[in-house]
C-alpha cells in the first residue's frame, strides 16, 4: 500500500508564470490551445465539404465569447455557495482564471453565438455544427489539462499506478498526505479523443443528414460524462443524491438522440449549397474522408468525386463497375479518363479541377 500511495501521477507544482506584471496562468493557455485547434480542425472539415473555412472563424467570434459568459454563468449558478454563502467571495465570480467553466453554459451560449453568426452570413448551422463537432471533442479534451494545473475536479481516493497526487494546498478536507485520487481529467482526455476517433470513422461508413454528426456529439459526449461525473467528490448541488451535472448530461444525451432521429428523417442532405455562407464549392454528405487536425497537405488536395457534390442513391460512381466503363472516344484508355456516368468534375467560383480518384485518411470546463 505504501508503495502505491508513493506511485501516482504528480500534479504540476507551478500553474502561473510571469512576465513582467502579467501573469501568464497554464488554465487560460490551455483552454484557449484547445479553443484555436477546434475551430482549425472545424474550418477544415467544413472546407472539405465545400463550405468557405473563413466562415468558421467568423462565427467564432460570436461562439467563443458568448460561450465563456454561458459557461461561467452555469458554474456560478450551479455553485453559489462558493461565492454568495457563508465565507464565499462575491468578487471571485469574475476571476475565471481560478477555473470554474461549465461546458454546459458554453455549448448552450455557445451555440446561441454560433446561430447568430451563421443567419448573419446566410449559412445552415446543421452542416456548421457538424464539422465541429469531433473537433469539439479534441478542443474539450486539450482543455481538461487545465483541471491538472489547477488540482481540481478529481475523483475519489483509489489506489491505482496512475492515481493523481495532490499537494497539500489543494488536498481535500479529512484525507490524509500521499492519498491517490482519480484523474478524471485524463479520463475525459481520453474518452473525447476516442469520441472524436469513432465519429470520424461513422462519417466514412455511415450517410448522415444535416444535424445528425452534432447530435451524436452531445451522446458521445455525455455517455462519458455521465461516469466520469459520478468518480468527482467536489462539491455540487444534488437531485435525489445524484449530481446535477449527471442529470444534466441524461437529459443532454435524451435530446442528442431524439434530435439524431429528427435530423435522419426530417433532415436535409448534408451539402453545402453554392453562395451559402460564402462558400466557394457545393458540399458532400459527411461520410467522407476526415484526416483529423494532423492530417498532412493532401489534406489540401482538391476534393474528390465524393466531396464535390452529394451522393445519389446507389454505388459510388467512381467506384466498382464505373471503373470498368469504356472510355469515350477522346479519353484515354489506361482508366484514367472519366467515367461516362460518374461525375469527376467540380467547379468552384469558376475553377475547374478533374479528379482522379478518392484517398483514405486517418484519424475538452466543469
Amino acid at each position: 500500500m505504501t508503495a502505491l500511495l508513493q506511485a501516482g501521477i504528480p500534479s504540476p507544482s507551478v500553474g502561473v508564470w510571469y512576465v513582467g506584471p502579467v501573469p501568464l496562468r497554464a488554465y487560460g493557455i490551455i483552454i484557449a490551445v484547445g479553443m484555436v485547434v477546434a475551430i482549425a480542425w472545424a474550418a477544415r472539415r467544413y472546407a472539405r465539404r465545400g463550405g468557405d473555412p473563413d466562415l468558421l472563424f467568423d462565427l467564432a467570434l460570436w461562439a467563443i465569447p458568448m460561450g465563456i459568459v454561458g459557461a461561467r454563468l452555469y458554474h456560478v449558478i450551479t455553485s453559489p455557495d462558493q461565492y454568495f454563502g457563508p465565507g464565499g467571495h462575491p468578487w471571485q465570480v469574475w476571476q475565471i482564471w481560478r477555473g470554474g467553466l461549465g461546458i454546459w453554459g458554453a455549448v448552450a451560449l455557445g451555440a446561441v453565438g454560433a446561430w447568430i453568426g451563421a443567419r448573419r452570413a446566410g449559412a445552415r448551422l446543421g452542416p456548421v455544427a457538424d464539422s465541429l463537432a469531433p473537433a469539439l471533442l479534441v478542443g474539450q479534451a486539450i482543455g481538461r489539462w487545465g483541471n491538472w494545473f489547477n488540482q481540481e475536479l478529481f475523483g475519489a481516493p483509489t489506489t491505482a499506478p496512475w492515481g493523481l497526487r495532490i499537494d497539500a494546498a489543494h488536498m481535500p478536507p479529512g484525507y490524509p498526505p500521499g492519498t491517490l485520487f482519480h484523474p478524471t481529467f485524463l479520463y475525459e482526455c481520453l474518452w473525447n479523443l476516442a469520441g472524436a476517433a469513432l465519429i470520424v470513422r461513422l462519417e466514412r461508413r455511415l450517410r448522415f443528414k444535416a444535424g445528425q454528426v452534432f447530435s451524436l456529439y452531445l451522446m458521445v459526449y455525455t455517455a462519458g460524462r455521465v461516469w466520469i461525473e459520478a468518480l468527482r467528490i467536489d462539491d455540487a448541488h444534488r437531485i435525489l443524491g445524484v449530481r446535477l451535472n449527471v442529470w444534466t448530461s441524461l437529459l443532454v444525451f435524451a435530446a442528442g438522440a431524439v434530435s439524431f432521429l429528427l435530423a435522419g428523417r426530417l433532415g436535409r442532405p448534408w451539402a453545402v449549397a453554392p453562395g451559402e455562407g460564402g462558400s466557394k464549392a457545393v458540399g458532400a454528405d459527411s461520410s467522407d474522408e476526415d484526416t483529423g487536425p494532423g492530417e498532412g497537405a493532401g489534406g489540401d488536395e482538391a476534393p474528390s468525386a465524393s466531396e464535390s457534390g452529394p451522393r445519389a442513391d446507389g454505388p459510388d460512381p467512381l467506384e466498382g463497375e464505373a471503373h470498368d466503363a469504356p472510355a469515350d472516344d477522346g479519353a484515354p484508355a489506361d482508366g484514367t479518363g472519366t467515367a461516362e456516368d460518374g461525375p469527376s468534375e467540380s467547379r468552384a467560383d469558376g475553377a475547374e479541377s478533374t479528379v482522379m480518384g478518392d484517398g483514405d485518411g486517418a484519424v475538452a470546463p466543469d
